[in-house]
This record gives C-alpha cells, structure tokens and sequence, in this order.
C-alpha cells in the first residue's frame, strides 16, 4: 500500500491537461439542436433532390455553397435579444461573403497571395476588438477566405456567393421562426426572475412564508448572476446587452439586502414598494416601462421599510432609462463623428494588445499561406482553415484553442473517415450530416475541442461532395490540421512570451488608478486636463476588456474565475460614466462638490486598487457623499462590495 501512492501520482496526467479537457456537460438546447439539424443540410437536399442523386455538377455545386451559407447563419446567433442575434448573423454571413470574393484572388503561388492574406489578417485582427459581432465576422472573413482560395467548383463566382447568400436566408428564416416560439430572452428573464421573487419576499414579509421566500431570492440571484457570466464568458467580444443585465444586478443588491432585512425584522411591506419591484420585472422583460418619476424617499417609516424604498430608487433609474443602464449617458454631450473615431482608435489601432495580436495573426496566417504554396499537400487550403480557427481572432488563449482544436479535429476526422468508409454517396450521407449538426448547439456550450469533434464531420461531408477524394484526403487532411495547429504554437505562442499569461489583475489596477485620476481631474482640473484623464480612463477599461477577453477563452477554472471578475469590470465603467454625468451636472449649474469628499472618493478608489492588488476584501464602511458626487459614491461602493465577493475564501457572484 505504501508504494502505490507514488505510482499513483506518477501515472496521474498532468495538471494542466486535466484542466485542459476538463468540461462540465451543459444542459441541451433542444430547440437549437432541431434547428440545426433541419437547417444545415436542407439546402443540400435540395439539391440532391433536383439532381436526382449525388453526382458532381452545377447543381450540387449551388447545394454545397447554399449549405455553408446556412451553417455559417446557424452558428452565429447566441442566446440574448432577437437584434443581437441578427447582427451577429448579418455580421458572419456579410464577412463570410467578402471571404468568397477575396479567397478567390488569394489562389496559385507568388508573394500576392501571401501580402494578401497578410493584409486580411491584420485588418481581421482589428475588426475583431470592436465588438463580439465584428469579431465573429473576422472569424468567418478568415474562414471562407481560405475555403475559397481551395475550393473549386463549375460556378462562377457570383454564382456561389447567390447561392451562398441564399443559404444563409434560409438560415435566418429558421431563426425568426425560432425567436417567434420562444417566450423571452433567457438573460433578461433570469434577470427579471430575481425581482419577481424580491416582490414575493416582501409580500411574505411577517408570515410563515419568509424563509422559504428568502431562500427562492438567494437562488433566483444567483441564477442570474451565473446565467449572465456564462452568456457573457461564451461570447468573442463585448454585448452591450449582457454589460446592461450586469450592471442592473449589481445595482439591486441594496434592494435584496433591505428586502432581506426587512424579512428578519418582519416589518411588512409597503404596497407601492412591491408594485414598483414587479414594475422593475416587467419593464426588464419588456411587458412595460417605468414611469420618469421614483417613489418618494421614506422618511418617517421603520428602517426596513426605508432600506427597501431606498434600494427601489436605486434601481429605478437604472432600468427605466435606456441610456442609462446601457452605460451611454456619459456619452451624450460629444456623440459625435471625431469622438466616436478616436474611442473606435482606442479599441483598435491605439491598444497595444489589438496591434500585438494583428502581428501575430498575419504572421501565422502568413506562414499559413507559403506551407500552402510550398508543401506537398493535397488539400492545402485546410492548412490556412487550421491557422484562422485556432488563432480566431478573439484576443483568447493560443494554447489551449491549439490543442483543443487539434485534439478534436483528430477525433472528428476519425468520425469523418468512418461515415465516409461505411456510408453509400447518397442521402445517407445528408442523415449524417444532419446527426453531427445537430450536436454542435450542445457541443459549443461544453468546449472548443468538443465543438471540432462535431464540425469537422459536417465540414468533412460537405467538401467530399463537392470535391470527391479517395479514404486518404482524410489522412491528409490531419496533416494539414496538425501543420496549423503546429504553426500556430510556434509563430503565434512560443515567439511571444508575453501571451503565455493574461495580467487580468494587473489590468484591473491599472483602470481603478485610471479612475482615481479621472476623478481628480474631473472636480479639480482644467477642461483639458478633463479630457486626457477621461481617454486615459476609458482606454484603460479597453485595455481591461481586453485581458478579460483572453481569459475567458482560457478553459476552467481560469475562465471561470475571470468571469466572477466581471460584474467588477461592468461596475468600473459605469462609475467611469457616473463622473463623467456629474461633470456634466456642474456644467449644466450644478453646485461644485466638497473638494473633502472627493478627497474621501479618491481614497477609497485607491483603496480598491490595492485590495485587489494585495487579493484582500475591502472594509464594509460606505462611502458618503452630497450632490453630483452622490451617485459616483454609490457606483464606487457597489464595486467595493463585488470586490468582497471575489475575495479569497468568499464566494463569487
């Protein structure tokens, strides 16, 4: 017995690659996976139907291009409102199509094909940090460019990017038919879910039904804070929506902490508070809007009922107006073309990361593009297909996509070469096709390499159809997918130290001194000296995004605990826009504040940057401040509090 405890830990994998495969099942999407199954391969039945049968020729040309059309639609939408989803569509079927037309300039040898892709490359890595919408078009800008630049078919190029577009209309149709069945948006319904049972809790106040009530909140709560986080760490980029559902979360928690204390107390409610929460659910699911106008402030009423009204307030202005709990009020005085050019250029050409990361992906996609010229590969293009999905262009982790995606590829091509092997070139081939797209909903949800399993059958299919190759295309294209895979931890991991790690608390710190100068700037310097602090502190909160993004791609625990981090991240930006209104407040007449308070904020502000420096949990103490710094006081206070939370020994949102 003693000696199998040391051979036991000898045997034992790796930490690192237990981490690395480690994935919790996610629930199945069901209505995702009928309308994948359905979607993907219709058009290609379509076709098969026309034609009489598999054969190569026109018609099943048009069937492939349709078909990818509709696979590249069917991945985009994620969960969230129907707009979100249609801009995430339009985006990867619009950049898809641009790749069509590109890839076909990128073919035969010579150094155009390769400064082409460069250039591509560079421009995807850009597009990319905008937003999760452009980063996803990046993504398929990359990936139907180098399908294109290896796919040969009787069409012309016109021809396959109608049909390509038919497709995805196709897909959209489904996708309409699909938001038409579905009650709400599953993020704002937790969301609304939370105060429908704050409304119950207060309503239970003083009876027998209090704990159980109190009990259903702390679960509805965290339900939504977990529901949220994992929208939010499954998307390529940043969503304006989820940032919005974060900050409404954050801003309820002296509500559901005076609800609670209320319970204890057993003071019972006041009517109006309760309407006003269900108001609160109603408005969140888009079955009303709030009035301009808060509840009046309780001043002769017991302190559970104060505490309640006071946190009913709080919320009210931040789900009532749109503008608001979107994060743009600040925005509202300088909305115009040079101000959103150079917040675009912050983003992009100004942030150090967004340069790095375009290098390194023209480099890979480079080097990409000469094995392709130069190798003696059969299909060639998977090479370059390889590069432009482990490296998609996300800011994520290199190492983990690399052999996630090799990993999976390697079991996807194995299924691939068996459904090959056994199956007729009929429409069985259309069944399993349909079979693997319906897992990839379920698949995205679990991982990236789980996520390769499932695609690269459906790819497989596909392409044999319209260019048929014997059982050793399969062989040779795990080549070329392990080539990609070995490009991209040479050229795009090992050459860059630095993107071995994502400094995610370093970025943190560097926005909350960011924050402090801001402040300072912003009630004691010149109208200049406003504007440079704002920039710097806004730039900062890109550059934090920045980091969060690569974190999240990072497989669990990593990902995990990056994402407890961002409601902190959602709460910096709005106490960045909360000085910003004040400034505008003392513009419009506004007495100035007490230089002693902002004294006090400042202190506090950079108290928090050394808590989360020195990984400890900030004191309880609130901060108090009168007029345009009250609300900058209680967004500084809101982010101490989720400061708490993260801290080491405490449990996460």
């Amino acid at each position: 017995m003693k000696d199998r405890a040391p051979r036991e830990r000898v045997l034992r994998a790796p930490s690192w690659l237990e981490e690395l495969v480690r994935t919790t099942p996610p629930p199945v999407p069901w209505r995702d996976v009928v309308r994948f199954a359905v979607t993907i391969p219709a058009p290609l039945a379509v076709a098969v139907a026309v034609q009489g049968g598999v054969e190569a020729g026109p018609v099943l040309g048009a069937g492939v291009f349709a078909t990818t059309g509709a696979l590249a639609a069917s991945l985009a939408p994620q969960s969230g409102p129907l707009r979100d989803r249609l801009r995430r569509t339009a985006a990867a079927v619009g950049f898809g199509a641009v790749g069509l037309v590109v890839g076909s300039y990128a073919t035969g040898g010579g150094w155009m094909p390769v400064l082409l892709i460069a250039v591509l490359s560079a421009v995807a890595a850009l597009i990319s940090s905008v937003n999760a919408a452009l980063s996803l078009g990046a993504l398929q800008l990359l990936i139907y460019t180098a399908l294109s630049s290896g796919l040969v078919t009787p069409l012309s190029l016109p021809v396959e990017v109608a049909f390509f577009f038919a497709g995805a209309a196709w897909a959209t149709a489904t996708i309409l038919v699909q938001a038409r069945t579905e009650a709400l948006d599953p993020d704002r319904s937790s969301v609304a879910a939370v105060f429908r049972s704050v409304a119950e809790l207060l309503e239970a106040s003083g009876t027998d039904r209090s704990d159980d009530s109190r009990r259903a909140m702390t679960t509805a709560l965290n339900a939504a804070y977990d529901r949220v986080i994992r929208s939010r760490s499954h998307s390529a980029g940043r969503i304006q929506e989820l940032s919005e559902l974060a900050g409404v979360l954050n801003a309820a928690a002296p509500l559901v902490e005076g609800a609670v204390a209320a319970a204890r107390a057993a003071v019972p409610a006041d009517p109006d508070d309760i309407a006003a929460v269900r108001a609160l659910a109603a408005a969140l699911e888009g079955d009303g809007e709030l009035t301009d106008e808060r509840l009046p402030p309780l001043e002769d009423a017991p302190p559970g009922r104060r505490a309640v009204r006071h946190g009913v307030r709080l919320v009210w202005n931040v789900v009532g107006d749109p503008e608001e709990r979107a994060g743009a009020a600040a925005e509202r005085p300088e909305v115009d073309l040079r101000t959103r050019l150079r917040e675009l250029a912050d983003r992009t050409l100004a942030s150090t990361d967004s340069r790095a990361f375009a290098v390194r992906l023209a480099l890979c996609m480079t080097v990409a593009e000469i094995a392709r010229q130069y190798l003696p590969i059969e299909r060639p293009y998977w090479v370059l297909l390889t590069v432009a999905i482990v490296l998609k262009p996300d800011f994520g982790s290199v190492f983990t996509r690399a052999v996630q995606r090799g990993a999976g590829t390697l079991l996807g091509v194995l299924i691939g070469s068996v459904l090959l092997a056994v199956l007729p070139r009929d429409a069985w081939v259309l069944v399993a096709m349909s079979a693997s797209a319906a897992l990839l909903p379920w698949a995205r949800n679990a991982n990236f390499g789980l996520f390769s399993v499932f695609q690269t059958p459906v790819i497989i299919l596909l392409l044999d159809l319209a260019l048929p190759g014997g059982p050793g295309v399969v062989g040779a294209r795990l080549t070329d997918t392990l080539i990609g895979c070995a490009i991209v931890l040479v050229f795009g991991y090992l050459l860059w130290p630095q993107t071995w790690r994502a400094p995610l608390d370093e970025a943190l710190r560097a926005a909350a001194l960011a924050l402090d100068a801001f402040v300072e700037a912003a009630f004691t310097g010149s109208p200049a000296d406003r504007r440079r602090a704002r920039r710097r502190n806004y730039r900062a909160l890109t550059e934090l995004q920045t980091q969060l993004q690569r974190r999240l791609a990072e497989p669990p625990p990593i990902s995990n605990r990056a994402a407890a981090w961002w409601p902190v991240i959602v709460q910096l930006e709005r106490t960045s826009d909360a000085v910003t209104e004040a400034v505008i407040a003392q513009r419009m007449g506004e007495p100035a504040p007490d230089l002693a308070q902002v004294a006090v904020l400042r202190k506090a502000i950079r108290q928090l940057e050394e808590d989360v420096r020195a990984h400890r949990a900030p004191d309880d103490a609130e901060i108090h401040a009168d007029g345009v710094l009250g609300p900058v006081a209680r967004e500084v206070d809101t982010a101490r509090r989720l400061v708490r939370e993260n801290a080491p020994g405490r449990r996460s949102p």
